[in-house]
This record gives structure tokens, sequence and C-alpha cells, in this order.
């Protein structure tokens, strides 16, 4: 783990944990970090010996405050779109990766870390989380595709209210919207949850896990038919050496229920 990075990373049991490192008070998102967490999902691409991954953020109060008014100050129309299009390109990285991905959110997601949340594939919060797109008060808006994915998760008018208002969701309304899982008292406790919950999916067969992330984004794609990609997948599925081994099992269990 190296101590000097803002992102820090400890792989346990398959499960790679990645800790949001607060620089001074708290880890917030500029190109630098970017790319240092471009880097780490290549590696979960990458390594076969990572299964699941957990983002988190540093302490107990903070998951990440999003981006640096002093990183958005150096901006202008031109550089601002590549910042934007290179903060989506990595989002989407995350989203598209065929490894589960959960983001344990212990305390504030603001403006991009509140992007970085969505992103992933599941989400936990602990009870103090806080969700909030606050960047309408000073005149912008998410850039990192969280107008999309709020879209997706809520519906056109409920998306417009947050992105509009600036409006916070604590952990509890978050969960009854479908925002999060599961809300979990404290951080520590939130960890060991959703490392049991990701240990239990990928128990399940890990080119099965892939596909389906493959198909579930195909269903939010306009161009893209998200029923050929499912058949397409089903086919896939196919490839799996141990596949005929794991059916014929179910079908011997099958056997014994018919004869008890």
């Amino acid at each position: 783990m190296d101590k000097t990075a803002s992102l820090q990373s400890n792989l346990e049991d398959g499960i790679l944990t990645i800790t949001l490192k607060a620089d001074s008070k708290a880890f917030m998102l500029t190109d630098k970090r970017l790319i240092e967490l471009r880097h780490l999902i290549q590696e979960v691409y990458d390594n076969e010996a990572i299964e699941g991954v957990i983002i988190t953020g540093e302490g107990e109060e903070i998951f990440s405050l999003g981006t640096e008014v002093s990183e958005l100050l150096k901006l202008n129309e031109l550089n601002a779109r590549k910042f934007a299009e290179n903060g989506q390109e990595v989002l989407a990285f995350i989203e598209d990766c065929p490894k589960p991905i959960l983001a344990a959110v212990n305390g504030y997601a603001l403006g991009s870390g509140f992007e970085l949340a969505l992103a992933c594939h599941f989400r936990f919060a602990s009870e103090n989380a806080i969700f909030a797109f606050s960047e309408i008060a000073y005149g912008v808006i998410p850039g990192f595709g969280g107008t999309q994915r709020l879209t997706q998760l809520l519906g056109k008018t409920r998306a417009l209210e947050y992105l509009m208002t600036g409006k916070r969701i604590d952990a509890k309304d978050a969960e009854q919207m479908g925002l999060v899982s599961e809300v979990v008292s404290y951080k520590e406790e939130m960890l060991k949850k959703a490392k049991k919950w990701l240990t239990s999916i990928v128990n399940n067969a890990d080119l099965a896990l892939g596909i389906l992330v493959t198909c579930v984004n195909a269903a939010e794609n306009p161009d893209e038919n998200g029923f050929q990609t499912e058949a397409n997948g089903f086919a896939n599925c196919f490839k799996a050496v141990d596949l005929k081994e794991k059916l014929m099992k179910i079908v011997d269990k099958q056997a014994l229920l018919e004869i008890k």
C-alpha cells in the first residue's frame, strides 16, 4: 500500500479495498487523482486475484467532497469539456467493470464524490452519509455523468429536483429511493457487511457476472439492442469450462428431490 498516494488499496481474500485518502481535511477529485483511480481500476480488470472492489473514504465523516474549487478556477469552456470527458471516461471504466464494485459511503458524498458513488454497481451507506449535487449554487452542473446516472435511478422529475436545488439526501432517504442497497450504523460494520456481501456475489461464476454488467448497461443505452446483447451474453456463458459440471450438479439435486 502506497502511503504517499491519494488512493490507498489493500487486497484481502479477493476483495480490493480502495480508500480515498484525505488531503488536509477531505478527499477531493483532481486530474491527478482521476489518473490514479484509472490505474487502480485497470489493475482490477487485469489482476485475476481481485474478485471484487470496495471504494470508501478515509475516516468516519467524509467519502469525498467532490472537485477542488481551485481546479475549477483553471477551467475555460475548452478545457472544461476535456476535464468533464476525462472524468466521465474514468467513471464509465468503473461502471463497465466486469467485477462488482461497491461504494461504502462513510459520510459526505458531494458533487463528483456523489458521481463516483453512482458509478459503482452497488452502494452501502453509514447512517451519517449525505449525498448532494451542490454545484448549482455556484453556477455549474455535474460533469462526470451525474445528471445521467441520477436520472436513470430516480427518474426525470425527481432527478431535476435534486440537481436544481442542490438539496441533500440523507442515508435513510437514499435507501428508500433505491440509491443505496443498505444503511449500516457505522463505517467498520459497513465495511464488514460490504465485504461479506461482495464475497457472496463473487462466489458465483465470474464470467456470468461480467456479462450481466454488460447486459444491464445495454438496457440504458439507446444505441444498443439490449435483447440482442442479452442473447449474445447468454451464449457466451457457455464458454465457461465448468458450466456443464455445475448444470449436472443441479440436475442431480433435482433428481434427489424427486426421489424423496
